[in-house]
């Protein structure tokens, strides 16, 4: 799925050093975007090797480190982006943490830094892109929630309400800057085996088990994301924003 018009556009995307964010990156690559990739100090390595296959799909490859949690550096590294790259015409807010913890016992600290990283990271890479979208009129923001957000699960329930809260942050961002030109959309993946997917599903057992549990039959790869990304970012949504799209092979249907 490739639009005409891609080619020197250019899309941002933040937790590219592996899983949905690494295939992301790499499709959008594919489909004619130059790529802004942006991770944590510690993925580095991971990182460039994203960037390695950009480079082979012949779009340019734009890295920085990043923690999505500091307001300083995301708009420094928002500021340098645009500057290398020329543009940003796709912000796709997917880096991401789950640490399990049972509501009962789950501390602060943990508590905190999942709303740190999963809502006020989508909301502090959104303020500082969106000015430099408007001045274009035109703009693509895709926020990653999942179907956690619609219907939470044991051991995930922190997890849960931060994706509830990027939905919602979705759909008043939308109403909020659809007049200039941007539109904002969600992706709600079920369950995709990355590495983080398989390590909280624990098991082979468990995985045949949720396998069991979609309409198709199977659980999801990081690849799977990719297309409705590009639709997202495409002229073909141009009159889709506010919406959450579940992605989870039938695993949930509202």
């Amino acid at each position: 799925m490739t639009d005409e018009n891609t080619t020197g556009k250019v899309a941002l995307v933040t937790g590219a050093s592996r899983g949905i964010g690494q295939a992301i990156a790499v499709g959008f690559a594919a489909a004619g975007y130059d790529v802004v990739l942006t991770d944590l100090p510690s993925t580095e390595r991971d990182l460039r090797k994203t960037a390695d296959k950009i480079s082979s799909c012949g779009r340019q490859a734009h890295v920085y480190l990043l923690d999505v949690s500091n307001r300083e550096q995301v708009e420094q590294t928002v500021h340098q982006a645009i500057a290398a790259a020329g543009r940003i015409d796709v912000l796709i807010n997917n880096a991401g943490i789950l640490k399990l913890s049972s509501l009962q016992d789950i501390d602060d600290k943990t508590w905190n830094s999942h709303f740190d990283v999963n809502v006020k990271g989508v909301l502090m890479m959104c303020q500082a892109v969106v000015p430099h979208m408007r001045e274009r009129k035109s703009g693509r923001i895709i926020n990653m929630a999942s179907v956690a957000a619609r219907k939470g699960a044991p051991m995930q329930g922190h997890y849960a309400a931060t994706k509830a809260a990027v939905v919602t942050l979705t759909r008043v961002l939308a109403q909020e800057i659809g007049e200039d030109g941007i539109t904002v959309n969600a992706l709600c993946p079920g369950i995709i085996l990355t590495e983080m997917g398989r390590n909280n599903l624990g098991s082979e057992e468990a995985v045949f088990k949720w396998e069991q549990a979609t309409a198709l039959k199977r659980l999801g790869a990081p690849e799977d994301v990719v297309g409705p990304a590009l639709f997202f970012a495409s002229e073909q949504s141009r009159f889709v924003t506010g919406q959450a799209l579940n992605v989870c092979g039938g695993l949930h249907f509202h």
